[in-house]
């Protein structure tokens, strides 16, 4: 049984790594459920697996499934990817599941936050969520990496790091009273420096429009190195992502990081606005509890939710004018990895993308054991 540690990372010397420092491997999860992804959520498992063998060409990839779907993944998915039999709610690891923090040894530990579906009773998006709960436990136990158990509410998708000290979060998720009712933005942040290691928070106000995430940052702007951010952005100003975007940039140009560094802001143009079909709405399935997907409701589209491998650069496209766009800045942005584009609408429709539906392992020895205290003299 992995160790539940009674300390906090930043106690022991843990802190979060950025995504674009190696990995060990990724973490993904199969979707299934038919009042979230559509036609029985075949379409989607496509898009996953699209997602894992694309992950796969650079790093290891581990892909939990249910006992009901296991056969048909592990038929679907190449053999370079590892299929393990992990129950879950749905298919959000990035939410769900642990985030992995190192230290400056190389040891490997992980933090299971609390999760209730993004909002709980108070405008969760489905219920329940027991297994959920259950997956950051279940993937420390299998990599036999200590966990730090957090009294918390967190979603990974919710935080960005740079790796050396600094943060970035938005206030419409993590000060919403359905997450962590009673804390405010100062208490927050001391919980977020003592499990994450960092030194300084950057709030943003706002996630992208229409977000059901309560406006995660991994929608909006994420670090591609310390001291370089990019930032989803559009050029219409009738189009309410439009001062959100500009009054995140405002705040971004105006802070420095925990080194004391101006950051270097790029802007990524987002896809559309994009909006669900009617064939799309039809093909899933209503059930009370479930945020329901409606026909012409904004899709929260951004081409940020992209995946940082070892030497590649996982991007979700959407079939339209502004993918080749979108890979080219990026191309340009990062030179050392490869762009993978993959089709994500369907991924989309669930609420979320590619970052959303993974989570990295950082390199580093998860079966570190510490060191004994010496023996006390007789």
């Amino acid at each position: 049984m992995t160790e539940t540690l009674p300390s906090t990372p930043r106690a022991d010397g843990f802190r979060m790594p950025g995504e674009f420092e190696p990995h060990a491997g990724c973490w993904m999860l199969w979707p299934e459920r038919g009042d979230n992804w559509r036609l029985g959520a075949r379409p989607a498992q496509q898009a996953f697996a699209a997602v894992a063998q694309a992950i796969a060409r650079f790093e290891p990839v581990t892909l939990g499934v249910s006992s009901r779907q296991y056969l048909h993944a592990r038929d679907v998915l190449p053999a370079s990817v590892r299929v393990v039999e992990l129950s879950a709610n749905d298919s959000w690891m990035r939410d769900c599941g642990p985030t992995f923090v190192v230290n400056e040894s190389g040891a490997v530990r992980g933090i299971d936050w609390e999760f209730n579906a993004w909002g709980g009773l108070n405008g969760g998006l489905y219920f329940p969520w027991d297994q959920d709960s259950l997956v950051a436990r279940k993937v420390l136990e299998m990599e036999r990496a200590g966990r730090y158990r957090a009294d918390f509410v967190l979603e990974g998708g919710s935080i960005h790091t740079d790796g050396q000290g600094t943060l970035l979060t938005t206030e419409e998720c993590l000060l919403n009273p359905n997450r962590n009712p009673g804390l405010g933005k100062a208490e927050i942040e001391a919980r977020l420096e003592e499990y994450l290691g960092v030194e300084q928070v950057i709030w943003l106000p706002r996630g992208v429009v229409d977000d059901e995430t309560s406006g995660h940052v991994d929608n909006l702007c994420c670090f591609l190195r310390p001291g370089v951010v990019v930032l989803t952005w559009t050029d219409d100003a009738s189009d309410p992502q439009h001062a959100v975007s500009l009054e995140t940039l405002e705040i971004l140009s105006s802070c420095r990081d925990a080194r004391g560094r101006r950051l270097e802001i790029h802007k990524l143009h987002q896809p559309g606005p994009l909006r669900i079909t009617p064939e799309e709405a039809e093909g899933v399935d209503r059930i009370e509890g479930t945020l329901p997907r409606r026909a012409g409701d904004r899709l929260a589209a951004s081409y940020v939710n992209f995946y940082l491998a070892n030497g590649g650069l996982i991007l979700p496209t959407f079939g339209e004018g502004r993918d080749a766009e979108a890979a080219a800045i990026l191309a340009a942005l990062c030179p050392e990895r490869r762009i993978v584009p993959v089709p994500a609408r369907e991924i989309l429709l669930g609420g979320g993308n590619i970052h959303c539906i993974t989570q990295q392992q950082p390199a580093g020895q998860p079966h570190a054991v510490p060191k004994p205290p010496p023996a006390a003299a007789h």
